[in-house]
């Protein structure tokens, strides 16, 4: 354990002691953090490495709950229904004040997994969660759909209003058979009903109306003190990780898949969250490999909590669309982003995307990027206020933006970044960077304040 990870654990367990957890995990003398899959490093902004540092890691007691155990009677032989055996494994864990619930290698087939309060549910090596077809076992839930709250099928892992849980594990999890029920992508019926006055999400009820939202994979809701540690995502329909209106979230060590089977299978999505630490990761995605968000448009308004704190460190990234991605929806607002070693591969439009509209409106502000390295499709950088050419009177604020120590291999073009006439970008810096095989060396910049480059070059040749 480097000075930097003891850091982080002894400032994590020190937090975790203060917090209001519950007083059998506190007389657990065996409680321990879960430790990252590897050690964060020192990252280039002080204002990062204190987001990683206070960023709390969840605390269990040192006590196993086997799903197989014949009182929870999970079993994974690829054709038991398991959705009541987790459930009992998880209940029972949670009413004895916390740890582990070990799903043993096997697969398992099941419907919704709601986790609880200072649980871990932990898939060894071998086992595999294969969420079903049948789409009574995934109860309607308060959730969000591109932005806009409401109540739909549940996610295949959810939690609402816990804090202290993990989803841990060598193990996989395999969306598949949900492909009978989880689809449709109906935002239009949800946006006539805020149009008609309908505010409370509890009233806009996807299951039973004739209209279809596919439901995400991984949604802690309103959580405090999340990890996901470990885990292969398969087969999305949808958003693979979605942390909603969380605080204090972990994403370590996962895998998401790449495959180009579903549109919209964005691997890490933290919205309206506070204080989120992604590393050493493998996102792959058929769009954003992480797309930061906030709300969107009159919903977004209404609830008004930006997504804010976010690292992202030591990933590879092969998600078709933008290896850092803020929005489209970000009306609440999105801020002090900080993305450090990411190597990109694949067929990556952007290292940077940011896209909102007059419409949506919101900001995207300090966001910065060091040490990122690829090839890209279209530009390094791409930053836009006419996203989708909808418009209204909601002008977004975007900048500063920031890119050092970064390169690529391949590009079409670095920058492509505008501002609006009445709202510019308030700040555009790049330093120490070198882009090569770039095919346009012409650069977009318009109504952009405070652009600065040193020490940048493009084919050999200073910007």
């Amino acid at each position: 354990m480097d000075r930097r990870q003891l850091f982080r654990t002894s400032a994590m367990a020190a937090a975790t002691v203060m917090a209001p957890i519950s007083p059998a995990l506190l007389r657990t003398a065996h409680a321990q953090p879960i430790m990252l899959t590897a050690a964060i490093p020192t990252l280039p902004w002080p204002e990062a490495n204190e987001i990683v540092a206070a960023t709390k890691l969840p605390i269990f007691p040192s006590v196993n709950f086997l799903a197989t155990d014949p009182k929870y009677g999970a079993k994974g032989d690829n054709s038991t229904d398991n959705t009541a055996a987790f459930r009992k494994a998880i209940d029972a864990a949670s009413a004895a004040g916390g740890g582990h619930v070990i799903v043993p290698k096997g697969n398992y087939v099941t419907g919704a997994i709601h986790l609880k309060s200072n649980v871990d549910f932990h898939l060894q090596s071998g086992a595999v969660l294969k969420f079903s077809s049948d789409a009574s076992k995934f109860p309607t839930v308060l959730t969000r759909y591109e932005g806009i709250e409401c109540m739909n099928r549940s996610p295949m892992v959810y939690a609402h209003g816990q804090r202290n849980i993990a989803l841990t594990g060598s193990g996989t999890l395999d969306a598949n058979a949900t492909s009978s029920w989880n689809k449709g992508s109906d935002r239009a019926w949800l946006e006539s009903r805020i149009a008609a006055g309908v505010t409370d999400p509890a009233k806009r009820v996807f299951p039973g109306s004739g209209h279809t939202a596919r439901s995400t994979f991984i949604e802690p809701y309103n959580c405090d003190t999340v990890l996901i540690q470990g885990v292969t995502v398969k087969n999305p329909k949808f958003w693979q990780i979605h942390p909603t209106l969380c605080k204090n979230v972990t994403v370590d060590g996962v895998t998401t898949d790449p495959s180009t089977a579903a549109n919209n299978t964005d691997g890490v999505d933290p919205e309206c969250c506070d204080h989120v630490v992604i590393a050493n990761c493998t996102l792959g995605a058929h769009d954003d490999n992480i797309a930061i968000k906030s709300g969107r448009d009159a919903d977004g308004r209404r609830v008004n909590i930006p997504c804010q704190n976010v690292v992202v460190v030591n990933c590879t990234m092969n998600g078709n669309w933008g290896a850092i991605t803020c929005g489209s929806e970000q009306t609440g607002g999105i801020r002090n982003v900080y993305a450090y070693k990411l190597n990109v591969i694949g067929a990556t439009k952007y290292a940077l995307y940011v896209k909102s509209n007059t419409k949506r409106g919101g900001f995207s502000q300090n966001i910065n990027l060091d040490s990122v390295t690829g090839t890209f499709q279209r530009s390094f950088v791409f930053v836009t206020s006419t996203y989708n050419n909808q418009t209204g009177n909601f002008p977004p604020a975007f900048g500063p933006f920031t890119v050092t120590n970064s390169s690529c291999t391949k590009a079409a073009r670095v920058f492509d970044v505008s501002g609006l006439p009445n709202a510019h970008v308030k700040g555009l810096v790049a330093a120490d960077c070198k882009f090569t095989g770039v095919a346009n060396t012409g650069n977009i910049l318009n109504n952009v304040d405070g652009r600065k480059f040193t020490n940048v070059t493009v084919n050999g040749k200073p910007i």
